[in-house]
């Protein structure tokens, strides 16, 4: 009778709504990791799905034609573009990164300044051995560039992933709701609470971080056209990179675009660049992230710098890029977020016939 009973206290344990939930979340956890080796693949499905899902719709409220269509010449377009730059554009990037790179190279073994306290940045530089760091840094780049084979199948196996979601997203929506009513219904309910969690924040903050890099690139490579800095596109894709990394990618972009400002045009230039990132920065604080963004993606710049070195150490580039949209969906899951507008929400209004004050 013991065992009956305590069969039947399991049975109910898991029967719990929360428990349920949390035994589902931590199985989705366990096959991510057991996937871990194609989180390239599945991370970038996910992104161009979710990205073009939302240009499709976009694109639907303005003209009326057939989806498919839609997404067809999207997709053709996307294509077509890669093409265009991996042949057109990959080897004279590449020739710019060494001539970049020599560029600060040559900056900081060069001793001619007649200002002092660049002198001193230089000497201190030197005393760190920034010519290891940047030897490194070009043996980093070389080694990426061979393996861009990889990097491009990679990409061309999710973008044909997420065509064929994007050609077949009702046929898969009809498939997928059978699992209401299937022996795993459980499973099902659960997964699909996660996953519409899921898009409506990670989805979300990826959408805003990835017009913000966008429209920062756009500005920012305006701006040094117009200034005449060297080896405009590798300066215009790093910028672009860096703005998908939250609040880091401008301080981190400010490094060689402050050393070229330098180089080229002395102190004057040195202030515009330093003067047009903080005004485009302001552009994207002030400006783009209120629109873009809901209140609950708001972080304090603290946990947002803790999250990205936790995420570069774990997961490398990705993290950078992902950590705050993924710690979103945590917070968003927790209801961690959002607290005050709820209670707000929830607050009933005084009645002024029974306020006593009234």
């Amino acid at each position: 009778m013991g065992g009956f009973h305590l069969l039947d206290s399991l049975i109910q344990f898991f029967k719990n709504r929360s428990v349920r939930r949390v035994a589902v979340f931590v199985l989705v956890a366990f096959i991510l990791y057991l996937l871990r080796s194609m989180m390239d693949i599945i991370l970038l499905t996910f992104i161009f799905s979710y990205l073009i899902t939302r240009l499709e719709g976009f694109i639907l409220r303005r003209i009326s034609i057939y989806r498919q269509i839609i997404v067809l010449l999207l997709y053709a377009v996307i294509a077509l573009g890669l093409v265009f730059v991996v042949v057109k554009y990959v080897p004279l990037l590449t020739d710019q990164i060494k001539q970049l790179v020599n560029f600060i190279n040559q900056f900081f073994t060069t001793d001619d300044s007649d200002n002092e306290f660049i002198n001193y940045i230089v000497s201190l530089a030197n005393q760190v051995d920034v010519m290891k760091y940047t030897e490194q840094g070009v043996q980093i780049i070389v080694t990426y560039l061979t393996n861009i084979g990889t990097v491009l199948f990679n990409a061309f196996i999710a973008l044909m992933l997420s065509l064929f979601f994007s050609l077949g997203k009702d046929q898969l929506i009809r498939f997928t709701n059978q699992f209401a009513t299937s022996k795993v219904a459980f499973i099902y309910e659960e997964v699909k609470y996660f996953g519409q969690k899921f898009v409506a924040t990670f989805g979300k903050v990826i959408e805003a971080q990835f017009l913000i890099a966008v429209v920062n690139c756009a500005l920012t490579t305006l701006a040094l056209w117009i200034l005449g800095f060297p080896q405009l596109m590798t300066l215009s894709i790093m910028v672009f990179l860096l703005g998908l990394i939250p609040v880091a990618g401008v301080i981190i972009s400010m490094i060689p675009l402050t050393i070229i400002a330098y180089t080229i045009g002395g102190v004057q230039y040195l202030i515009y660049i330093i003067l047009i990132v903080v005004v485009i920065h302001a552009l994207e604080s002030y400006v783009l992230n209120p629109k873009l963004m809901s209140a609950k993606t708001d972080l304090p710049v603290f946990y947002t710098f803790i999250i990205l070195i936790f995420g570069e150490h774990f997961f490398g580039i990705w993290g950078l890029i992902v950590g705050i949209p993924v710690v979103m969906f945590f917070l968003d899951v927790l209801g961690v977020t959002n607290q005050a507008e709820h209670l707000l929400e929830k607050k009933p209004k005084k009645n002024p016939k029974q306020d006593p004050e009234s």
